[in-house]
């Protein structure tokens, strides 16, 4: 257990503009008569290129060799450890549900089959929680959030108490600068102090944030990892790239949960849109810069549930869009649920080949009624 006495500053100093700062600035102007802004129609959601798109093909399948039997082990497995058999193998944190969304917690390693890159691998052992969880819990005080932190502080101290004891967290607070409050603990009085130094900053290096998080938090740790991070995803664009980010995040093995407060911002920008429009046609050419910029932030924002919607799916997350931020106690309270009720898969995989290639991977389920969920794949080692 690791107590700060202080505030840990991360910096970076990369010059990429990020996906979203540069999806912010494009698009035309359209001016609509009279007639037509009497009413407010949602924006065209705007194409955005798949984050998945710089991870390559996959590499050309190798001669397939023959399965050996996995080695078993006779001593017992204490919670946390990773089953190694080889150096290769492969964890992949799985979450099933079934037709009705609910949770599955009763299936066995039988009723699972693994696919890498097409091929299915043989499974080497199950585990339901028995293993731990680190977390890093990380929120946006830049001003979409600022003014609601109290109702952050409650959904985190809320979601700390419903993770299992061996379970540890950390705490990181970004706006123009990333910093950590709390290093990894499995205290909760320790969590809740650092929550209470969280404070109010301008800007969102969201990308920064979600890279550094992955590069240096979850270094050594045998645990499953995530991160839970409340955001609306707009990054300044000072920074790092939104792709080179994702690939951090998989390197890294880390499933992101995004509560999203892009609802909550959507509804404002929408209800101060409606009340513009509404008026006479002098009051709207009067208004005009203004309903211009509600329309592009109402475009904004339906990019970046785009990119973070790719983002969460990628890692074997979900995002989350709440309707308020009184509503943060229990979607993290329904993200505790779901770590708790996660599957732990091994495999060691018939492709030996240690090139550094990206690997694609799937989980499918004996039954078809229920749906799994797994991160997009992961970077094998390189010699």
């Amino acid at each position: 257990m690791l107590l700060l006495a202080g505030m840990v500053l991360f910096t970076a100093s990369w010059t990429p503009d990020s996906l979203i700062a540069s999806a912010q600035k494009t698009g035309q102007r359209r001016s609509r008569s009279a007639s037509q802004r009497a009413k407010t129609a949602d924006p065209k959601p705007t194409p955005v290129k798949s984050i998945f798109d710089t991870l390559g093909e996959p590499p050309p399948p190798p001669p397939l060799p023959t399965p050996t039997p996995t080695p078993r082990l006779d001593q017992e497995i204490n919670p946390g450890d990773v089953i190694s058999v080889t150096t290769t193998e492969v964890m992949l944190p799985v979450t099933v549900r079934d037709a009705e969304g609910r949770l599955a917690n009763d299936l066995r390693r039988e009723d699972f089959r693994v696919f890498e890159d097409g091929r299915e691998q043989p499974l080497s052992d199950l585990a339901l929680r028995q293993v731990p969880v680190d977390v890093v819990l990380m929120v946006d005080a830049s001003s979409s959030v600022a003014g609601n932190l109290e109702d952050f502080r409650r959904a985190a101290d809320g979601f700390a108490n419903r993770l299992a004891t061996e379970d540890r967290i950390s705490l990181i607070k970004f706006d123009d600068q990333i910093h950590l409050l709390q290093d990894w603990t499995r205290s909760r009085f320790q969590l809740r102090r650092a929550l209470n130094r969280i404070e109010p900053g301008m800007f969102t290096r969201f990308n920064d944030a979600l890279l550094l998080a992955a590069q240096q938090q979850f270094t050594g740790s045998k645990s499953r990892r995530a991160i839970i991070v409340l955001s609306d995803g707009l990054d300044s664009g000072r920074g790092t790239s939104i792709e080179s980010a994702f690939r951090a995040l998989l390197e890294a093995q880390v499933v992101v949960y995004v509560v999203a407060n892009t609802e909550i911002a959507r509804a404002t920008k929408r209800a101060e849109l409606d009340s513009m429009l509404s008026g006479s046609d002098s009051a709207v050419r009067f208004n005009q810069l203004r309903i211009e910029s509600l329309r592009e932030g109402l475009r904004v924002l339906d990019v970046s549930e785009q990119i973070l919607a790719q983002l969460t799916a990628g890692t074997g997350g979900r995002l989350y869009r709440p309707g308020s931020f009184q509503a943060l106690e229990a979607t993290y309270a329904e993200v505790a649920e779901e770590l708790r009720h996660q599957y732990a898969l091994y495999y060691t995989p018939l492709n030996r080949a240690r090139d550094g290639s990206f690997r694609r991977v799937r989980v499918e389920t004996v039954n078809p009624n229920y749906q799994s969920q797994t991160r997009v794949g992961y970077f094998a080692p390189r010699t």
